[in-house]
This record gives C-alpha cells, structure tokens and sequence, in this order.
C-alpha cells in the first residue's frame, strides 16, 4: 500500500545559523532505501552544503524565493522557475537571497539502477522549466512539463515530471512495473486512487508508491491540481487497466508562459517516455 504523509506533519530540525530540514521520505518512513527527499528552509542571507557524494543523484526544486548556487563553475540565482540537477561528487554551496524553501531529492548508491553508469556524462544543470515543452494529453486536458530525463541527466537512475490537472481531468487507472515513484503535491486537492481504494490528497502530501501498485487521480477540487512526480530508476514498464486509454502527450509548441519552449520534444505515449532519445 501507498505511504500518504503532508510535510506540515514533521517538524523542521534546526541546524542552526538561520537552516532548518525536515526528512520526508527516508527508509524508516517509505521502508525503501531508492531515494530519500528533504525539505529545507533558509533565512535570508543563511548558506547551505548541498555537495553530493561520488555514486549519488541529486535534484532540487526551489518552492519559494530565491538564493544563490555556488560551485567550483560559478553562481547562478535560482528561483521558483528553477529545477536543478546536481550530479555526483558536486561541491554546491546554496545562499538564500531571501527567505528561501528548497524540496531535494537524492538517490543513494546511484549506480545500481543504471549499468551504464558514467560520471563523465553528467553535469550539473540550472533548467529553468517554465521554458521547457509543454506536452498537452490527447484525453484530456492535463498538461506534462519534463524535468529529469536522460537527456537532462545523462543517466537512467531517475525520471520525472510537473503534471497539471485542472478541474475535473482524471487519468487512466494503471501501475508500474521495475520502479517505485513518488509525488509532492505542489497546489490543489484532488482524490487519488491506489487499487481502485480512495484517498484524498491536497498541497504538501507526499505520496509513495511502490510497483505494481494500480493507481490514479481524480481532480475533483475547485483548483488546478499541480504536483512533481518522479521514478526510480527511470527505466520501468507503464500497464494500463483494461479497456483504459494509453496516456499519450502531444507538443504545444509551447512553454508555460506561451512562448517558444528551450527545446523539442516529439509526440508519444507514456509507455514509451522511459526509452526516448529526444526525452
């Protein structure tokens, strides 16, 4: 079964000099060592270690406000609009630049969900994702925004996505085979269903799922549901119910602010998004 927790449920621990982390999946929670997740919060003008060890991955997204990412290449300013890759052995020092909350996510001991493991093809990426493809469902009215993919990451050990729901789009009910995923609800409510049992989710949930676990959501707020989801390893196998419609995503053309998106992407289905050259 799913492991369902919002993060308001955790308390912070306070490292002191203005830094404070929650745990958020961790084996004790999940019983599963594929990935671990944190939440931090910087005070204006606080710095943080996020260095990464030699056979790890690791990711962030900035929630809200802004800071500076060090590292021996220079800094860059990252906001909201930021999603960063940080691949193994990185020196990364994090300053906030105002009150600043950061999700990370790290799998440990990397290089056993990927046979094809090479530090030398990972590097570290700043991908603003409001300019990345939108990818519309041929379904519905969900739309799909790539975060880490193979191309991005140069690796297999993860995949994920932004996925937005609005008011009244549902998916297809289906589980996976090879990977166990999670998501972070990020905005909305909405109800999701784990072998065809009701649960109902809002902003902060975390939702852990475990392989061949048959499941969906159902938006059945007043708001556009918005939530990150990401598998490990990247590599898996997508089933659909019976008689269930293969989720299948078309190119907009377009970025979420409607201009021109970084770079393109090429119609296909959810089945088939593990294995793209141009993902």
């Amino acid at each position: 079964m799913p492991v369902i927790f919002n993060q308001s449920e955790i308390n912070y621990e306070n490292l002191g000099l203005g830094v404070e982390v929650k745990e958020l999946i961790n084996f004790d929670r999940v019983k599963s060592d594929y990935v671990k997740t944190e939440m931090w919060h910087l005070e204006n003008g606080a710095e943080a270690d996020f260095s990464v060890k030699s056979d790890a991955l690791s990711w962030v997204h900035t929630l809200n406000g802004s800071a500076l990412i060090q590292t021996e290449l220079g800094e860059q300013e990252i906001t909201e609009d930021y999603f960063l890759l940080l691949p193994p052995g990185l020196k990364v020092k994090i300053i906030s630049l105002n009150d600043v909350t950061l999700f990370r996510a790290t799998v440990p001991n990397a290089p056993r969900f990927d046979h094809e493991w090479d530090q030398n093809n990972m590097a570290l990426r700043c991908v603003n994702w409001t300019e990345e493809p939108v990818l519309n469902s041929e379904f519905d009215a969900r739309k799909r925004i790539y975060m880490l993919t193979p191309q991005l990451s140069g690796t297999k050990v993860a995949k994920g996505e932004m996925i937005l729901y609005p008011p009244g789009t549902e998916a297809a009910n289906h589980h996976h085979e090879g990977a166990e995923h999670f998501q972070v609800v990020l905005k909305g409510n909405a109800t999701f269903f784990v072998n065809e049992k009701p649960y109902k989710i809002s902003a902060g949930d975390t939702i852990y799922i475990y392989d061949n676990e048959r499941h969906y959501f159902l938006n059945d707020g007043e708001e556009e549901l918005s939530f990150i989801e990401y598998f490990v390893p990247g590599f898996y196998k997508t089933i659909w119910s019976e008689g269930a419609n293969i989720c299948t995503w078309n190119p907009t053309g377009q970025n979420i602010k409607g201009g021109l998106p970084s770079r393109k992407i090429g119609a296909h289905s959810s089945a088939e998004a593990h294995s793209r050259t141009d993902l």
